[in-house]
């Protein structure tokens, strides 16, 4: 299987395989321990297999917790891919990343990083964008970063913004555009 990194198109589909593969291998080890319990005489071993099933618990629900909470957010489609590739030469771009906040969960699935700002497009229609723009714009200033930031919800709009951008070459490279990228990278799951 290939491997995916965060912000490569298909991390998402990947992300998801690999979390529920977790979560199967630590259901198959505590239902192990639990049965193993049953083919032991001794009252100690059945109380060290008992105390090492309650703590697998913990690990497969650590991974069960994003897994749950990002399951209906898939890979976009290949043709968004196809469009959003050819401005890789304009500005930095992301795809698949699923960023969370106190408020929300945002999927975003082309982010723009751009010298003159950073442009998200996200196809969950039910996000505040005034919300999820004031969050990435109170994080971007604690890390000490001052990029523009719109979220947008409209493919047409999104590509129209990209088109106006001039590349990023022409612009002085201050270190921001990869930090910013690297942030984002961060915060997703």
């Amino acid at each position: 299987m290939k491997r995916y990194r965060k912000g490569q198109y298909g991390y998402r589909n990947y992300h998801k395989k690999m979390e529920l593969g977790k979560v199967c291998i630590g259901a198959a080890l505590i239902l192990a321990q639990l049965t193993l319990r049953a083919f032991v005489d001794s009252t100690s071993w059945k109380n060290i297999l008992t105390v090492m099933a309650i703590l697998s618990v913990l690990p497969a629900a650590n991974a069960a917790s994003p897994l749950l909470a990002a399951w209906r957010y898939k890979t976009p489609r290949p043709e968004l891919f196809k469009k959003a590739a050819a401005y890789e030469g304009k500005c930095r771009i992301l795809y698949d990343l699923i960023i969370t906040s106190k408020d929300a969960l945002m999927p975003m699935d082309v982010i723009a990083v751009h010298p003159t700002g950073v442009y998200a497009y996200c196809t969950a229609g039910k996000i505040d964008t005034a919300k999820a723009e004031r969050f990435f714009k109170d994080m971007f200033s604690g890390h000490k970063l001052e990029p523009n930031v719109k979220l947008i919800l409209d493919e047409k709009a999104f590509f129209n913004r990209l088109n106006s951008l001039k590349p990023e070459a022409e612009y002085e490279d201050d270190g921001s555009v990869e930090y910013t990228v690297t942030l984002l990278k961060s915060l997703s799951m």
